[in-house]
């Protein structure tokens, strides 16, 4: 490599290199050994205690950073690992955002570059996952490519997430593979990247841990990067149960079941002021007053709301509202809280769907446009966005659907310098050859993003944010956000019937977590459902549907309803099935998917299950009848006990399905289903 200083630095006795020592990290779960060896810093041993497994490294990086020097004209991309820096320090390390994690930081300074940095390794007593970063600074601007925070090879390194479609259009075709973990199959462990929109992957054994960046760094200017982690499992074959115990553990807020009202199916962009009170009313009677339901979580006035008349000035404030409603909701926040709830918006950061008619004022007011959208990186625009949702915050918006970050089902923009193509979302820009430059955007613009959801959080900690149109299944969102969109699937689920719809939408689950091998829990999925806009129906098909809906165990219950069009019996089978979701709910954080391919007519479901009680549904999505077989043990995520399980079912006539009334772990339960059955067990310890 270029050397990229010619002068010569004289170490004092205080930074002279260390030659050999070794520094171990350790707690009851797993320990990180770092050696240093000749003044180079490797990871030497990673001991999973929990599965009495080691890692033995076959090659060690420790990290790389691929940078470029502005202004060059050969334009040429430099790499550095740990073997190009000298350690001249070592010295104890407490984090002072977690005071509980104590570890190292390594002081380096390069040996031909003039490049200085610090490696921290931190690791708290009772977790199980320690963490890496990175913070270095460059005598020279450098534009910083891509950070690897973690380079080390393992002999069962394993990338469980390969597609990388980072595509500007294309139908359902979204799957650009941020912020996957990779594990180490027979040690158990599991790594990752604290960011998003991270990529973390494995090439000949080599496990890298890290992100796209594409910025400059000024001369002199500490960077920090994100921070790597590496987990435990007790389990070589159940790391996923470890992984998602992690993410759990540094999730903003715990998993909440949040049940809401949005007015989209009620009266799409029609929604005023009136009839989103009339429905807020009429909901509250139905469920609360008549039938005894716990109030809903929030009534979310969804496209609609927003002023996009002739009139509309959004130069100075952005997203104003129209004179269908008050400036400031008065009589929408007064409805919700006489039905002792909250309210809830729409809005779109891009500015797609209902608020894509600004878009030519947009870019007359100087605010960064793309060909459809706004720009997620766009200095102005996002400022302004920032301090309207923060405004509508403090005015008591508790919940927010931002609909629209990097485009929509079929199509995206990406602010991309040097751009080839005269539009941003051309479909050529599908060319993996743009992957980088599509990725410093998606970076940059997730960034951006996470800073809002930040600052909305400091407004109000108990602030719900769902993530919709133009997101990634990221499980590391959750760090700020609380579900995320079931991304390339319609918000009205295709299908002639019932068994239509449901089919849809779980042929899409089977192909995320199944097929895909995505890791995100399925209890932070927002998935457009329950939907109930007509009466054209018996009431055993609409309640069989809504018990396998919910059986899908998302924290995240939406009506999308026609409030005036349902039955006394329609709010009896809902009313009933909100009662069952919540009794259901705390087992929702360990909800699988379990059997074969609704698409391909073969009997599926979904089991989740906690020390006390689980459950099981069941769907034959075909014409003919099915048997199935389904055991009762670890792999399933029935916990390990002596004790029996009592059965009962909120749909299903336990004796006519010659099941039993009790079953033990390891036992086998076996069914034939008739042609486009549903069975739905509860089992309680």
């Amino acid at each position: 490599m270029k050397k990229l200083i010619s002068t010569i630095i004289i170490l004092s006795l205080s930074t002279l290199a260390i030659t050999a020592q070794t520094y171990r990290m350790e707690n009851k779960h797993l320990a990180r050994i770092i050696q240093v060896t000749d003044g180079r810093l490797h990871t030497q041993t990673i001991l999973n205690k929990q599965a009495q497994t080691e890692l033995t490294p076959t090659s060690c990086d420790e990290f790389s950073l691929r940078f470029s020097i502005p202004g060059e004209t050969e334009n040429t991309d430099y790499i550095l690992s740990a073997k190009d820096f000298i350690v001249t320090s070592v010295s104890p390390y407490a984090n002072p955002e977690r005071p509980e994690s104590k570890g190292y930081q390594f002081q380096l300074r390069g040996k031909e570059n003039d490049f200085s940095l610090i490696v921290y390794y931190e690791l708290a007593s009772n977790d199980a996952f320690c963490r890496k970063s990175l913070r270095f600074t460059s005598n020279q601007d450098i534009l910083l490519k891509r950070v690897n925070v973690e380079a080390i090879a393992f002999e069962d390194a394993y990338q469980n997430y390969t597609l990388k479609k980072i595509t500007a259009r294309g139908s359902a075709q979204w799957k650009p593979g941020l912020g996957q973990p990779v594990y180490t199959t027979k040690t158990g462990t599991f790594w990752g990247i604290e960011f998003p929109a991270a990529n973390n992957e494995v090439s000949n054994g080599q496990i890298n841990c890290g992100y796209l960046w594409g910025q400059i760094i000024s001369k002199n200017t500490p960077y920090t990067s994100y921070n790597s982690i590496i987990g435990v499992s007790d389990d070589v074959h159940a790391i996923d149960n470890a992984f998602y115990t992690y993410i759990n553990k540094i999730r903003k807020c715990p998993l909440r079941l949040q049940i809401q009202y949005n007015s989209w199916f009620d009266y799409s962009r029609k929604v005023s002021k009136e009839k989103f009170i009339r429905s807020v009313e009429k909901i509250n009677d139905e469920l609360v007053t008549k039938r005894g339901c716990q109030p809903l979580n929030a009534y979310i006035i969804d496209d609609g709301w927003q002023d996009t008349s002739k009139e509309a000035d959004w130069s100075d404030k952005v997203w104003t509202i129209n004179s269908k409603f008050q400036p400031d909701f008065t009589d929408c926040f007064h409805s919700v809280q006489k039905a002792h709830s909250q309210l809830g918006l729409w809005l779109s950061p891009g500015c797609l769907f209902g608020g894509h008619p600004m878009m030519p004022r947009m870019q007359e007011y100087g605010f960064e446009t793309l060909s459809y959208g706004m720009s997620m990186t766009g200095k102005k625009y996002m400022l302004k966005l920032e301090e309207r949702v923060l405004e509508l915050a403090r005015m008591g918006i508790s919940y927010f659907k931002f609909d629209g970050l990097f485009g929509h089902l079929n199509l995206r923009d990406f602010d991309i310098a040097d751009n080839p193509f005269p539009s941003s979302n051309d479909e050529r820009l599908n060319d993996s050859h743009f992957d980088e430059q599509k990725g410093y955007y998606l970076s940059a613009g997730t960034e951006r993003l996470i800073q809002i959801f930040d600052k909305l959080n400091t407004v109000n900690p108990d602030i719900f944010i769902a993530i919709t149109n133009g997101a990634y299944l990221s499980p590391w969102w959750l760090q700020y956000i609380d579900i995320v969109w079931l991304i390339n699937a319609g918000d009205a689920a295709k299908g002639d019937n019932r068994t239509g719809e449901l089919v849809y939408r779980d042929q899409i689950y089977h192909q995320i977590w199944k097929e895909e091998n995505t890791k995100f829990p399925m209890s932070a999925i927002f998935n457009h459902e329950p939907k109930k806009t007509q009466t054209n129906e018996t009431p055993e098909t609409f309640r069989d549907y809504l018990y396998m809906n919910f059986s899908r165990g998302t924290g995240f219950i939406e009506l999308y309803i026609k409030t005036d069009s349902l039955s006394p019996t329609d709010w009896d089978i809902l009313s009933d099935g909100l009662k069952w979701a919540r009794k259901a709910f705390p087992t929702f954080n360990n909800v699988v998917m379990h059997g074969g391919s609704p698409q391909r007519n073969e009997v599926y479901g979904y089991t989740a299950w906690t020390e006390k009680q689980g459950y099981i549904s069941l769907h034959n999505p075909s014409e003919k009848s099915q048997s199935y077989h389904l055991k009762l043990d670890k792999a399933l995520g029935v916990p390990e006990t002596k004790k029996r399980f009592k059965v009962d079912s909120p749909i299903t006539n336990i004796q006519e399905r010659s099941l039993s009334r009790h079953y033990h772990y390891g036992d086998t339960i076996s069914v034939t289903l008739s042609p486009k059955e549903i069975i739905i067990l509860d089992f309680i310890r």
